[in-house]
């Protein structure tokens, strides 16, 4: 379910959304994981399909009395409605357009009945073998609609009671007292079933949660919530791979950070990266990347911005960094922030090489006074000086 790389629409209509509902708090991207699960795949289709084809065919050939006939041509209907559906919902999600999800669902429970109505009229005809195979049939097809479409247990349910439902309708007209049982063994059945779907339904929510979250901490600082360097490659592999401009990336370090954690504390040195990261959020926008990648040096990766515009944004974070902050009942913290900056393609091809290029532009920058922003040259040979002699400023 959760390696479905389709992305199907969430449903419109009130009842479909009713149905589908997977509880509440449930974040929106595993919602969407959720409903493709629903539409599954062609092999799981046709599996369902020649099981219940099959038997009303061979029900049909058995009786052939025309309500009987009826539900077989009703059925393949049914099924071929859901093919045809199916192969749509397919194509959308593949060209990006949203699919017909509310019909995949109202599908799923006319299914559902039709699979009630052929248990319904074997019981009624009195033949007890094709009776046994369609309740057999039903009872079996309950099975695998628990256990694949508990995604949205309330469809589920409703699945559910659609096919069994009708078979207390059948023993009821059948005429033999001892199926009077399954008027107690049915509702049992149905809740017992019902109740599975809702816990695993629980079970798989909580494991994509949990998987969201663990994704999300690995791809991001735990200190400031910005991306990490395994967000920041992710991001740059991203742009790489589509790439809509050209991709620059503003390194910065901080001056004077040092001071502030060595009079403060590391208490108040967090907070102060925190406060940073909320600026560098800020400025940088929902188009750009921030990151941070070590104690006190961040990243901005943008795609898009020319050469005078990543200048004009490194100047604009030098000067909103460089703001007092307010850390706590101490006297406000200041701090500046020195910028070096690289762009692909004139100054590499990937994130290793412009990281490179930045932290030599960077470097000069501090050289030059610190509070600097710098662009990194095309060719230089001069090699940054030690890391510790930047870090420690």
């Amino acid at each position: 379910m959760r390696d479905n790389p389709l992305t199907y629409s969430l449903p419109r209509w009130r009842l479909t959304r009713w149905l589908a509902d997977a509880g509440r708090d449930v974040p929106q991207d595993i919602r969407v994981a959720l409903i493709g699960s629903l539409y599954g795949t062609l092999p799981i289709f046709f599996g369902g399909v020649a099981n219940t084809i099959g038997v009303a065919v061979l029900i049909a050939l058995r009786i052939p009395h025309p309500h009987v006939l009826a539900w077989l041509v009703l059925e393949i209907a049914i099924c071929v409605a859901r093919l045809v559906v199916l192969v749509v919902a397919q194509h959308a999600a593949a060209a990006g357009r949203r699919t017909p999800t509310d019909l995949t669902l109202l599908l799923a429970l006319a299914w559902s009945a039709s699979l009630g109505l052929g248990a319904l009229v074997s019981l009624e005809s009195g033949d007890w073998v094709s009776a046994t195979l369609a309740c057999l049939s039903a009872a079996g097809m309950v099975g695998g609609t628990c256990f694949r479409n508990f995604a949205a247990p309330r469809l589920t349910a409703a699945m559910i009671a659609l096919t069994l439902g009708p078979i207390c309708i059948g023993a009821a007209v059948a005429g033999e007292p001892i199926l009077y049982l399954s008027f107690l063994q049915l509702p049992f059945y149905m809740l017992a079933m019902t109740l599975a779907a809702y816990r695993l339904n629980r079970m798989m929510v909580a494991t994509m949660q949990a998987e969201r979250e663990n994704g999300f901490r690995a791809h991001h600082d735990a200190l400031t919530g910005l991306s990490n360097r395994s967000g920041l490659a992710a991001a740059m592999e991203a742009m790489l791979a589509l790439p809509r401009g050209p991709i620059g990336l503003l390194y910065l370090d901080l001056d004077g950070f040092k001071s502030v954690n060595d009079t403060y504390g590391h208490a108040v040195g967090d907070r102060l990266l925190q406060l940073v990261a909320d600026r560098l959020r800020e400025e940088a926008g929902s188009d750009d990347l921030a990151a941070r990648i070590g104690g006190d040096e961040f990243v901005v990766l943008c795609e898009g911005r020319s050469r005078a515009e990543l200048i004009g944004l490194g100047e604009r974070l030098i000067a909103r960094i460089s703001e007092p902050y307010a850390c706590g009942p101490e006297a406000p913290a200041l701090v500046s922030v020195s910028v070096g900056i690289a762009q692909r393609p004139e100054h590499g091809d990937d994130m290793t090489s412009l990281l490179q290029a930045a932290d030599r532009a960077l470097y000069r920058s501090k050289s030059m006074g610190k509070g600097r922003c710098t662009l990194a040259m095309r060719k230089t040979r001069d090699a940054a000086g030690p890391a510790e002699n930047r870090r420690s400023a």
